[in-house]
């Protein structure tokens, strides 16, 4: 019954979107106007006072750009709940007008093409709590086993801008990277992305943390972590490897991370490349809540436990032998923080990569067997209830079956090549050509075509933009076994593999009827559902 439950909340947690009904305030949201377009983000330079007994947040986020097009008025995002305190431009204040979470600045004059500036946005107030983080986004405000407070944030669909002024929207990082400052009360410690700068006393019971992030990051990924910390260096083969843990949890942190952490680096950039954000360091930062991918300072919350919480997501066992937060989240270092989604409509590109790279890991530590009996055992949790590709331009996600089904797709891939040396070539080359890059699902599916030689736009659509996935149909026609695909989307072909009298052939299926090579009866062929995803039909 546990398990069940935690998947449902896995699931619909983090896909809780409403029918297909759409306000101002999700277009301007999700949406790519003039204000958004018109300026490309340089840098973010955030500094702020976290209080947690009032819970409150105060301080600015310097935002520098370069206009991109002629513009005299910018979109900038913040929560209606929060208060815009100033807006200082070349030392002068600006004028605003607040719509909903969407600030739109007005220039004193127009911005030209190339124009590089920097404003100062001031602003204060008390950010949303989560319910239930990370399923909802806001604040976590908790206290450890000492009673001292122990903080996290995580944010992603609801919104960076749910806790500091920022461009809303996966269309756009920071070129140039970012940096976090936040001051708590003495005794406690932030944990940012990056780098960490040093610390200064303010005087004021305030210790103020500094932290350098050098590559391009999303902006949901920007996070603070607050808590009576305990640092654990250490290296593997050049890469920083940082642990920050409460105190009680030390000497549990070494033995557990050490299990996981460096088997999966060595898979992972055999299979994905080298770690993105090795100038960034690699960290994982234990959290009030169960995870998020907050690059390189990943939020952990497993308990130290094996699998999800110490229960399996795949139903097999398999997922019993490493801890899923650890593999999952750091997997969307290379897919979701890495590569990213333009819209989080195609969400399925962070999802989907990175719950295949779980199978993946699998592979690398126990085999190619093991790996098969986890990824299907994780068809008991795709719901096909909608699309897995949402509405663009309304901050709108697909199903949450972009994280099984979108892994299984790939599996499926894989199988349809059938070629391992060619598959794992495509993937290493698909992670490294879009490094640091934000593409959008046509750029997937047509990298996959060219690096295969093959058309797999039927495949990519049959499982990314409805909701059913491919039906065998398969009957007996006199003297023949005849099978033909039943799909949504015409001209579907995709092989499938059989087994008849002890042989194991393959036959590339379509949407119209045709005959295996051999005439036999029916009862005596079985079709294979391990390399690919799909139903049989009688």
């Amino acid at each position: 019954m546990k398990n069940i439950l935690y998947i449902s909340l896995f699931l619909l947690g983090l896909q809780q979107v409403s029918a297909q009904h759409f306000t101002r305030k999700d277009t301007l949201q999700g949406g790519l106007r003039h204000e958004r377009t018109s300026f490309d983000v340089q840098r973010y330079d955030l500094n702020i006072k976290i209080n947690p007994e009032e819970r409150t947040i105060i301080g600015y986020n310097d935002i520098t750009f370069k206009i991109a097009e002629p513009t005299k008025k910018i979109q900038i995002d913040l929560f209606d709940n929060m208060k815009v305190d100033s807006i200082v431009f070349n030392m002068k204040k600006l004028q605003y007008k607040r719509d909903h979470h969407a600030v739109f600045i007005n220039f004193n004059e127009m911005m030209q093409p190339g124009t590089e500036g920097k404003i100062r946005f001031y602003y204060s107030g008390k950010p949303l709590v989560a319910r239930n983080a990370p399923w909802d986004g806001g604040f976590v405000f908790k206290k450890d086993t000492q009673d001292k407070p122990w903080i996290g944030v995580a944010v992603q669909g609801t919104g960076a801008s749910l806790w500091y002024p920022v461009k809303d929207s996966q269309s756009d990082e920071p070129d140039f990277g970012s940096s976090v400052k936040v001051a708590v009360p003495n005794g406690l410690m932030n944990v940012s992305n990056g780098r960490f700068l040093g610390s200064e006393d303010l005087k004021n019971g305030y210790t103020r943390w500094d932290w350098e992030v050098k590559s391009p990051i999303n902006t949901y990924n920007i996070t603070v972590n607050i808590a009576d910390y305990v640092h654990i260096h250490d290296t593997y083969k050049g890469l920083d490897l940082d642990y920050y843990v409460l105190r009680a949890n030390e000497e549990k942190a070494r033995k557990h991370f050490e299990a996981d952490v460096k088997p999966m680096m060595d898979c992972f950039q055999s299979k994905f490349g080298t770690y993105p954000f090795k100038e960034d360091g690699y960290k994982l930062v234990e959290t009030p809540y169960l995870g998020m991918e907050h690059q390189s300072a990943v939020a952990y919350g497993n308990k130290y436990m094996k699998g999800y919480l110490g229960n399996d997501l795949s139903f097999t066992g398999v997922g019993l032998a490493f801890d899923y937060i650890t593999i999952h989240e750091t997997g969307h270092e290379w897919f979701g923080n890495s590569v990213t989604s333009k819209d989080i409509a195609d969400m399925w590109i962070h999802e989907g990569f990175t719950t295949y790279s779980e199978t993946v890991f699998i592979e690398c530590t126990q085999g190619y067997e093991k790996a098969m009996k986890y990824i299907n055992g994780q068809r008991l949790n795709v719901q096909n209830d909608k699309p897995i590709i949402g509405a663009y331009g309304v901050n709108n996600e697909g199903s949450g079956d972009m994280y099984y089904k979108g892994s299984l797709m790939l599996n499926t891939l894989r199988h349809v090549l059938n070629e391992d040396e060619k598959w794992w070539a495509l993937i290493l080359k698909y992670s490294e050509t879009y490094r640091h890059q934000i593409i959008d699902t046509e750029t997937v599916v047509d990298f996959f075509n060219k690096e295969s030689g093959l058309n797999l736009t039927p495949i990519f659509n049959q499982y990314l933009r409805y909701k059913n996935i491919p039906v065998l149909e398969v009957r007996q026609h006199k003297k023949n076994v005849q099978i033909r695909w039943k799909t949504d989307v015409a001209n579907f072909e995709m092989p499938v593999e059989y087994t008849l009298d002890g042989f194991v052939s393959r036959i590339n299926a379509t949407n119209n009827w045709q005959s295996l090579p051999k005439k036999t009866n029916l009862d005596k062929v079985a079709f294979n559902k391990t390399k690919m995803f799909f139903s049989i039909s009688k």
